[in-house]
């Protein structure tokens, strides 16, 4: 399903007339934007619009809306950050698939967080010693969460500071060398790459920044609505990324290559569909036609052969599109980057989002506190002293 519709089809899957859609609107159960292609017709958010449809099929009950609330569709927080339109990611208002033919992280950063100045994500903050990546990520993460300040009180300038400071070591701490320069020459840098690499690194970044409501934007924001410290929001948004279902997920598409060097692109094909699997990173449900993120970045290299047409015969065998984590793991595998280096790109570049997001939701002033359904045995009932 696309992400945006028009009225009719709204109108068709919901099976009402014009007026009842109107009224969800009004009512701020469907978001609804402008045509770009027609200013005088609007779009209706196709999310939105299956949420009331499945919550039409399943009755008026409270326990039954508040469980498909969470577990039927994405948990609807409003933000100005971060949308699809199009079949194509938004930040702000920009298409960021353009936006990161040019820009650097750091621009992608003051949009994000509104900022009024440039930002710098230089820090001197010294990395603790070990080897280099997520071990070393998360340790500096902790230390600055346990010893950090509640975001309550604080100026929006200075927690941009403080944000600027965190993503400059949280880079750092996956190998980026010391030094003033946007970060994807310090990546470069640190991981000894040409300039030719260093600007698609810089392209992975902006295209990762940020999308949307993912399930560690969501915790960063459960963090953020406490009152606690950034680099506490930070790093719950992180290590949820860390998971293989979201920001590690090229984690598992890398596994999927080395099994193709190993044994062969037909064989390992053969293997996943005569098993009924779907291969790591093909396919995502926000972009049915194919994710603009990964078709924008593996345009820009020539991933190994071997990748390049079991990509090929993965799309024309199950209709599946590569989506970013296929882009992210080739180009890792292209250039041969540190081990960690796919993951430490995402983690980089979506603090920027997380931090975004967690700034967002200070403007709002309430817990974010979801209610459990008790499905457990029923609880035992009291008995007096004498056993009765």
């Amino acid at each position: 399903m696309a992400s945006w519709i028009s009225m009719n089809e709204a109108c068709n899957l919901l099976g009402v007339q014009p007026q009842t859609l109107y009224a969800y609107v009004s009512r701020g159960k469907l978001e609804v934007a402008p045509d770009p292609a027609d200013t005088r017709r609007r779009l209706y958010r196709a999310e939105d619009v299956a949420v009331l449809a499945k919550r039409k099929q399943a009755g008026r009950k409270r326990e039954t809306l508040a469980a498909n609330t969470l577990f039927g569709s994405e948990p609807s927080i409003p933000t100005a950050l971060c949308a699809f339109f199009r079949g194509r990611p938004y930040y702000r208002g920009r298409d960021a698939v353009a936006m990161a033919r040019t820009a650097t992280l750091e621009d992608a950063a003051q949009l994000l967080w509104g900022a009024e100045r440039a930002v710098d994500f230089a820090s001197s903050a010294p990395m603790r010693a070990g080897k280099p990546g997520r071990d070393a990520a998360f340790a500096a993460l902790a230390g600055l969460s346990a010893a950090g300040h509640s975001t309550a009180g604080r100026l929006t300038r200075v927690l941009h500071a403080e944000a600027q400071g965190l993503v400059g070591q949280v880079a750092t701490a996956f190998g980026a060398a010391p030094g003033d320069e946007p970060l994807h020459l310090r990546f470069a840098k640190g991981w000894k790459q040409p300039a030719r690499v260093a600007d698609l690194l810089r392209t992975a970044m902006v295209l990762l920044a940020d999308h949307e409501l993912t399930s560690s934007a969501f915790v960063a924001r459960i963090t953020a609505s406490t009152g606690a410290s950034l680099p506490a929001c930070l790093l719950a948004g992180l290590t949820t990324a860390s998971g293989p279902l979201h920001g590690d997920a090229s984690g598992r598409v890398r596994a999927l290559f080395s099994e193709v060097e190993r044994a062969g692109e037909d064989q390992v094909l053969a293997h996943y569909l005569a098993n009924g699997l779907s291969p790591a990173g093909f396919g995502h449900h926000l972009y049915p036609d194919g994710d603009p993120r990964a078709a924008a970045l593996l345009a820009l290299f020539d991933p190994p052969k071997a990748i390049v047409r079991f990509i090929a015969k993965v799309t024309k065998l199950t209709g599946l599109q590569p989506n970013v984590d296929v882009a992210l793991a080739a180009l890792a595998a292209h250039h041969r980057l540190p081990a960690d280096a796919a993951f430490g790109l995402f983690a980089t570049a979506r603090s920027v989002g997380l931090l975004a997001h967690s700034l967002e939701q200070l403007g709002v002033a309430q817990v974010i506190r979801p209610r459990g359904r008790y499905v457990g045995p029923v609880p035992e009932a009291e008995t007096d002293g004498a056993g009765r």
